[in-house]
């Protein structure tokens, strides 16, 4: 009989071959490796239990799946890890919205404020003007009355400026954590998630907190009509270019999904009729102990150094905040092992952090990759050989593949819950995409849509990036809001 370990190994293994060919598209590491005779396979070795096969990928799908179940019934949602929280969103953008909206955008340490202007101008249909403003740590780490504060006064900036302070328009907020929603006017914040640990908030309705900072101000008023995810954002802004679209996902600093359900599935909501946007919040996904088999001593590491511990623990395996750290616990052990650097080990390579994830990014660039190792190696004081260069940009194509991989199962997921949804023998279908992995990282792209390819074989699946982010998506939100239920057009500026 075998162990739990020898199980996972056998179901896991993948052909050495087949890691090389990868190797191939990320960066002449074939041809480097015969010149100067380096053997990747003992890496491969090393990394074996974060490189899965096809079955172990399929296998995550389907336990996916399962959660995806719990999250949406009412006897099973209590104790389901995937929360699977309905947004009240209940369709995409049909192309007959029109008006003037304010959308807010906050989930990172920039907030974001725009003027979206929706029109049946076929040529420009949405124009748009936006602010950054920077959100200080001691605020992401402070009171909720402070981050309020700090966004009430963004949004009076930014209105005066505009020379809109006179207007009560109506106004999209994208808040990217998980909040539970009995309306899409309030949302109540279940937990901060990634760096946010702000006071005072959990169990909170944030549009209040909101309309009470501005309230205190008193010198503007504002309408907020909408509370959305980032990852709804994501669906509705690239649905306003694609009414196939029904699927939003986020791989950036952190990693999310959404997806239109039937709302006869949905236990938490009256009626059977339509479908609604349910924010799954797969980044809890394994919180129950349900991916212990499939996490490594690396992840383990990542998740009691973080701020929340035995939290969100898909999400440290899979998205952009962790990458990085991930690549600096690995080297740091093969360097003690002997197996990098000469076992030279820098105060440098031991400080957390020094390994971003734009650098593992830089590292698996097809032609200046291995210049960048070299230089950001060179940077932590390691001093590292070709050979190091070679091996340390496998070590990043290992981690960077593993959180595509991941992506692309739990992706795969959804998608063969909406072909079993819609009863079709093929699925042709849209999904929105956003996030800095996705975005920045030279091969992740490629490597998720050739995986949930393979994965979900029945299926057309276009991905549509998200140029213009998710804050647009809360004004699409908002202005389908007033399609729906007021048949008004906003104020006219």
């Amino acid at each position: 009989m075998l162990t739990s370990d020898q199980n996972r190994n056998k179901a896991r293994h993948v052909d050495v071959r087949e890691a090389s060919e990868h190797l191939v598209v990320s960066g002449h590491t074939l041809y480097i490796n015969k010149s100067i005779g380096f053997d990747l396979t003992c890496i491969d070795k090393y990394l074996y239990s974060m490189r899965f096969s096809d079955e172990t990928l399929h296998d995550i799908k389907c336990r996916f799946r399962r959660e995806l179940e719990n999250g949406l019934g009412r006897d099973t949602n209590t104790t389901a890890t995937v929360k699977m929280l309905p947004t009240f969103v209940r369709s995409i953008p049909d192309g007959s919205e029109k008006g003037d909206f304010l959308a807010l955008d906050l989930g990172g340490s920039n907030f974001r404020i725009l003027r979206v202007k929706v029109t049946q101008d076929k040529k420009q249909p949405v124009q748009m003007e936006s602010l950054v403003y920077e959100t200080p740590e001691d605020i992401i780490h402070g009171s909720g009355t402070q981050l309020f504060d700090h966004v009430a006064e963004c949004l009076g900036d930014f209105m005066e400026k505009q020379k809109i302070k006179d207007k009560k328009l109506p106004v999209g907020f994208t808040f990217s954590f998980p909040c539970a929603q009995t309306k899409l006017d309030e949302a109540v914040l279940v937990t901060w998630t990634k760096k946010f640990k702000v006071s005072g908030v959990e169990g909170m309705d944030v549009v209040k907190l909101l309309n009470k900072a501005i309230k205190k101000r008193g010198d503007y008023e504002a309408d907020i009509m909408a509370v959305v995810n980032d990852t709804t954002g994501t669906m509705m802004t690239c649905g306003f270019d694609d009414q196939r679209c029904e699927v939003g996902i986020i791989i950036g600093t952190g990693t999310n999904a959404c997806y239109m359900e039937e709302l006869r599935h949905i236990d938490l909501v009256e009626g059977d009729e339509g479908r609604m946007c349910i924010n799954t919040e797969w980044g809890a996904f394994g919180d129950d102990g349900s991916l212990e088999d499939l996490r490594t001593e690396f992840d383990r590491e990542i998740d009691r150094g973080s701020l929340n511990p035995g939290k969100q623990l898909f999400e440290k395996m899979a998205s952009g905040m962790f990458m990085g750290e991930l690549v600096r616990l690995i080297l740091v052990k093969m360097a003690k092992e002997g197996l990098l650097f000469e076992g030279r080990i820098t105060p440098e390579l031991l400080t957390k952090g020094k390994i971003e994830t734009k650098h593992v990014s830089a590292i698996e660039k097809s032609k200046e990759g291995l210049t960048k190792c070299k230089e950001i190696l060179t940077r932590l004081g390691v001093e590292p050989s070709q050979e190091d260069c070679v091996a340390v940009q496998h070590v990043c194509t290992i981690v960077s593949f593993r959180s595509a991989n991941l992506i692309a199962a739990t992706l795969g997921g959804i998608l063969t819950r909406l072909k079993d949804n819609k009863g079709v023998a093929r699925l042709r279908t849209t999904v929105g995409i956003d996030g800095s992995m996705y975005k920045m990282h030279p091969q992740y792209a490629r490597r998720l849509h050739k995986t949930v390819r393979r994965l979900v074989p029945d299926s057309d699946v276009r991905f549509l990036l998200s140029e213009s982010g998710s804050a647009k998506g809360a004004a699409m939100v908002t202005a389908v809001a007033y399609r729906n239920k007021m048949g008004l057009t906003p104020t006219k500026v």
